[in-house]
């Protein structure tokens, strides 16, 4: 997966997505020591960035790939973006879920027609379902971010960032399985190889940090986190490789800054973030990034959070 490969997935989904807006967070710039900006994927058509990965990944198929339906694992976010992409182009899909997913992102699966499919708790067991059944219906698979497809629709967002700040220093983006991170490191290393790149994860859901440590792909025997979307167990095997060539570092985030960075974008920047969309929020807000004076981008990369969710979050701070 090559810069080029991103650009071309800009023009084949210039007319699905939405550009996202890049604004200026003065009060979080002065909390951090930086010029920062978010890059709102929160406003993205199913509320996530991976509506671009699922839509370049789809309309690069050939007709009949698709008439065959298409199948994925998720546990929320994809799951959308592939449901609403295939009803967009006709195609049916089955999208396997981990049996706690959030009922409000089940709800907008099955609101775009897809089937759902509720197995097993981790990343591993939803895609060796979706495998058997690619085996046994012939459907297509799209893998969440193992793709390079899916990585270069993702990828769009950096060079949208790099339109609308051509002088930015370092760009902040959470990762999950790292389609997101490997497709805008692609992106914009493509552009300016002195970018600087960080991802970010929870604490309790570390794969591709410890697996950059170890310097191999190293799976997690446990995850518990309040980011669901960041719910992977080991890194993929093309976002790793990725990851490692292009990436600066990996910043670690508490579970109680992911709540935090949550509420103050809800209180201060008047939007609705889901957890996994904040962790880059509360990356500079505990004072982990280690750059000062610099215009910095912190990636918002979803904002699908159940009502319920949001209300127990506000209730623990009252207490």
């Amino acid at each position: 997966m090559s810069l080029f490969d991103v650009v071309r997935a800009r023009v084949r989904i210039a007319s699905m997505v939405n550009r996202t807006v890049l604004d200026p967070s003065a009060t979080l710039g002065g909390l951090c020591g930086n010029d920062v900006f978010l890059k709102a994927e929160n406003l993205q058509k199913t509320g996530a960035f991976k509506f671009r990965g699922a839509c370049n990944a789809l309309m690069s198929l050939e007709r009949e790939e698709g008439l065959r339906g298409v199948v994925t694992a998720s546990s929320g976010n994809h799951g959308q973006a592939v449901a609403c992409a295939a009803a967009r182009l006709g195609y049916s899909a089955v999208v396997v879920v981990p049996v706690d997913a959030s009922p409000a992102k089940v709800a907008a699966v099955e609101g775009y027609g897809a089937k759902v499919i509720p197995w097993g708790t981790t990343s591993l067991e939803r895609l060796d379902k979706a495998s058997e059944l690619v085996r046994q219906e012939g459907m297509t698979f799209i893998h969440p971010y193992d793709d390079d497809r899916v990585m270069a629709g993702q990828g769009t967002i950096g060079l949208e960032i790099i339109d609308d700040l051509p002088d930015v220093d370092a760009v902040l983006v959470p990762i999950g399985g790292g389609g997101l991170l490997s497709g805008v490191a692609t992106a914009l290393k493509g552009i300016r190889p002195g970018i600087r790149v960080y991802g970010v994860e929870s604490e309790r859901s570390n794969c591709m940090y410890r697996s950059l440590h170890a310097g191999k792909r190293t799976p997690l025997e446990r995850i518990a986190t309040v980011a669901d979307g960041l719910r992977t167990t080991i890194p993929g095997e093309r976002t790793f490789e990725i990851a490692r060539r292009l990436v600066d570092d990996v910043l670690l985030v508490r579970e109680e800054e992911i709540i935090e960075a949550l509420l103050f974008l809800l209180e201060r920047e008047k939007l609705l973030v889901e957890p996994s969309g904040a962790v880059t929020v509360a990356a500079l807000l505990s004072g982990r990034f280690p750059l000062r004076h610099r215009k910095v981008v912190a990636l918002l990369s979803g904002g699908n959070i159940a009502l319920d969710r949001l209300e127990e979050f506000l209730a623990a701070r009252r207490r």
